[in-house]
Parts: structure tokens; C-alpha cells; sequence
């Protein structure tokens, strides 16, 4: 096939050159390429419930990985185009200037996302061809074994038949273009006092220290799988609260998708044949599944997953009280356990798995407020936040999500279990003692 178009790649939340379908597509059907991310103002304004879209610990990361992604598609001969503004307002133009005849993008299917695709979309020439691509996925739509309409209610449904019958696909392949065709573009990444925040230092305690971007995705499980071997303890560690090698904190990279799922999919099965294959290394997969299944649970259920009611249409009496939620937002509830966690979250952006299911029971279940403010605030400050997972979790704790159980945290108890000796409270509730 004679390649002689000229396409565009628009980078939205998979900030990588591997395992990128998008890229790959691009490379394979055109002369040339370009690339597009941009910086969109709207997700550091203040929504509805009083909080930035996206605060500043997440705003860095997001810098730091545009910035990679950036280098790396330098070094494939892609310019990457970066803007601080509307992409519907920008891309067009950069369509137009570039005389673009195809467009690659990993699709996005909750509110916001799509109306930014169609509003772009409707601004561009009939001529245009694009082509959306889900590289967000371990399992693909295509290869599950069920239609979106009939995903189960239940996780352990879901699980198990994907395990039986879905295949994991191989990863894409970076193509090659000539370096003839690379041209240098003029626009800059936006700093971090341009996105409306002041600069900050990393806090010392944090178990997230690390810095976004591929290459530091790919460094970090370079060292959890092969320097360490920490992957064949992660089942019995994976509940931890101090340091950074109790999970794999793959979570923000995978978030921003800096890496994906596959690619630790391949390097999980790698690591089994080479290593060992044990309980932990199975449940890092079975994570990933989990994060698959919230993605299918939003593609299902559309606008639902952010109503009051859940997907299960519940009605509650929940509460608004500012005063309650500032205490919990501060760490300054009656609870120490939960006090830390969010004392956490406040200085570094991070919590652990077991401290966001504690801190999300207590806000729902013993405050009652109403679940989408503590959503809006974990959106705003978690570093690896994604949308259909911290919707998805926030429902399931809450009692209008997926769990036919309806659980309820007792806190006390989860603290003594996870934290007997008060190593962590003691780490992040220390300043409150002078």
C-alpha cells in the first residue's frame, strides 16, 4: 500500500509510544505523522462541588509525562503539538494547517470525553477520516465473552469467564518513519504556574515518590519484577501503608497510559516463566481484571455511574454538611486511622488500596454524605485517578455500585489489622501532636 496521506494522532490518555495501537495505525498508514495533546482548561477549573478538576499533585505528573511522551516521539520522527486550550478549538485548526486526512485517538466513551471528540469532530472537514482505537483495555471489547449490554453485576462473573475464555492480544508494534518528514514545532508545555498552582516539594514520607511518564513506568517495573522480585510477594504485601514497595503503584502510569495493561500482562508472563509463578503473580492480573471491569461497567452504563443512585438506582437519604466534610478532607475526624489516610492523600496525592476503601466506607456509610463529593475530591487529588474506577469504587463502597453485599468498613478493626503498631497513623498524624 502507497502511503501518501499525512495523519494525526491525538494523544488523550495514553501518553506512550508502546504498545499504542493509535500510533501504530498512524505510522502504518501514512507518509507522515503528527501529534497532538493538549492541556485542557476545563480540567483545572473548579466543578460543582467546589474542588479543581485536577489539583496539583496530578497537574505535575501530567507535565512530567507529556513531557516524556514528547522526547520519545521525537525520537520515532512525530512532533508532538502541545496547547493549553479547548481541543475542539485547537485541533481543528491544526487539522487545517497540516493538511491532515486521518485522525487516530484512543476512545473515550464517559460524558465529558465525548463531547469533547464530537464537539472536535463537527469542526473539521467531511474529508477527515477518524479512527478510534481502545487501548485502555487488558481484554479487548472485541475478545470478551460477553456483549456490553450483558456484563454481569457481579465481578467474580465477569472474572471468571474472561479468565476462560478472553485471550490477551499482543502488544503493537512501533513502526519507523523517515526522519525527512520531521519537523519541529514551536508550542510549549505549560508550567505548572500556568495551570494556576504554586510549585511544591514532594513530601518526604510519600509512598508515590516517583515521577510520571513511559520511561519511568517501564523503569519502575523493571525494578518491581526483575531487581527486586518484589512481584512474588505482592499478594501478601499488596495491604501495605508505608513505603513504595508494598503495591506496585502502577496505578497513576497506567491511569495516564504511560503503560498498559497488556504490557504488564506480557511482562507478568514472562516473569512466571523466568521466576516464578505464584498466588501474588496471579493477583496482580486479577487487579488488572478489576480495573478492566470497571471500564466495562461505565461503557454499560453511561451517564448512570454519576448519578446519586448508582447503577443500582438506590435511594438514600445522604447528607451535604460542609463543616463534616472539611473534617474529613483535614484528617480531623473521630477516627485516627481514617485522619492519616487523609492527611495522606492532602500532602502527596497517594493513598493506599486499603486506606481509600476505609476513608470512602467512613465518608458513606457512617457520615452518609453523598458519595460524589468524596469522588470529586479523590478526582481532584488522587495522582493515578481514573474515571471509571474511582466511580466505579466509589459506588461499590458506597452500597449503589456492584457489591451484592453492601458492606460496611469497621474501621477500628481495619486499623488494628493493617496497622497494628500505629506505624502509619504515627507517620502522617505526628505534626497534630504539637
Amino acid at each position: 500500500m502507497q502511503k501518501k496521506q499525512k495523519g494525526l494522532v491525538w494523544f488523550r490518555n495514553d501518553l506512550r509510544v508502546h504498545d499504542n495501537e493509535s500510533l501504530h495505525l498512524a505510522i502504518k498508514e501514512n507518509e507522515a505523522v503528527v501529534a497532538v495533546y493538549c492541556f485542557d482548561p476545563r480540567h483545572f477549573a473548579k466543578t460543582k462541588y467546589g474542588f479543581k478538576k485536577t489539583e496539583k499533585f496530578r497537574s505535575q505528573f501530567l507535565i512530567e509525562s507529556v513531557a516524556n511522551l514528547r522526547k520519545n516521539l521525537k525520537e520515532v520522527h512525530i512532533p508532538l503539538f502541545v496547547y493549553f486550550q479547548e481541543p475542539e478549538n485547537v485541533v481543528p485548526v491544526l487539522i487545517e494547517n497540516q493538511k491532515i486526512t486521518k485522525v487516530y485517538y484512543q476512545e473515550e466513551w464517559t460524558t465529558e470525553e465525548l463531547a469533547v471528540a464530537n464537539a472536535l469532530k463537527a469542526k473539521t472537514p467531511e474529508n477527515v477520516q477518524y479512527k478510534a482505537t481502545y487501548g485502555q483495555f487488558l481484554f479487548h471489547p472485541n475478545a470478551i465473552p460477553f456483549t456490553v449490554e450483558s456484563i454481569p453485576n457481579v465481578f467474580t462473573q465477569f472474572r471468571n469467564q474472561c479468565e476462560k475464555k478472553a485471550k490477551v492480544s499482543a502488544e503493537f508494534k512501533l513502526g519507523s518513519l523517515s526522519a525527512a518528514n520531521y519537523q519541529e514545532t514551536n508550542t510549549t508545555l505549560p508550567t505548572l504556574q500556568e495551570l494556576g498552582f504554586e510549585a511544591f516539594e514532594k513530601d518526604m514520607r510519600t509512598a508515590f515518590p516517583f515521577k510520571g511518564g513511559e520511561q519511568e513506568a517501564l523503569r519502575r517495573m523493571e525494578n518491581y519484577f526483575w531487581n527486586t522480585e518484589k512481584l512474588s510477594s505482592y499478594k501478601l504485601t499488596r495491604n501495605g501503608l508505608v513505603g513504595t514497595d508494598y503495591s506496585s503503584k502502577f496505578s497513576p502510569w497506567l491511569a495516564n497510559g504511560c503503560i498498559s495493561a497488556k504490557r504488564i500482562y506480557w511482562e507478568v508472563a514472562q516473569y512466571e516463566r523466568e521466576v516464578e509463578k505464584n498466588e501474588s503473580t496471579y493477583w496482580l492480573l486479577f487487579e488488572l481484571i478489576w480495573r478492566d471491569y470497571f471500564k466495562y461497567i461505565s461503557l454499560q452504563n453511561g451517564t448512570t455511574i454519576f448519578k446519586i443512585g448508582g447503577i443500582l438506582e438506590r435511594d438514600y437519604e445522604w447528607k451535604n454538611n460542609k463543616y463534616a466534610i472539611n473534617k474529613w478532607i483535614n484528617g480531623t475526624t473521630e477516627e485516627p486511622f481514617v485522619n492519616a489516610n487523609m492527611i495522606e492523600l492532602q500532602q502527596t496525592g497517594w493513598m493506599s488500596n486499603r486506606g481509600r476503601q476505609n476513608v470512602a466506607s467512613y465518608f458513606a456509610k457512617e457520615m452518609l454524605m453523598d458519595w460524589r463529593i468524596g469522588a470529586a475530591y479523590f478526582e481532584a487529588m488522587l495522582l493515578d485517578y481514573d474515571v471509571h474506577s474511582n466511580y466505579g469504587n466509589w459506588m461499590y463502597v458506597s452500597g449503589v455500585g456492584n457489591d451484592p453485599r453492601n458492606r460496611k468498613f469497621n474501621i477500628k478493626l481495619q486499623a488494628s489489622n493493617y496497622d497494628g503498631q500505629s506505624k502509619f497513623q504515627n507517620l502522617w498524624l505526628q505534626q497534630q501532636l504539637f
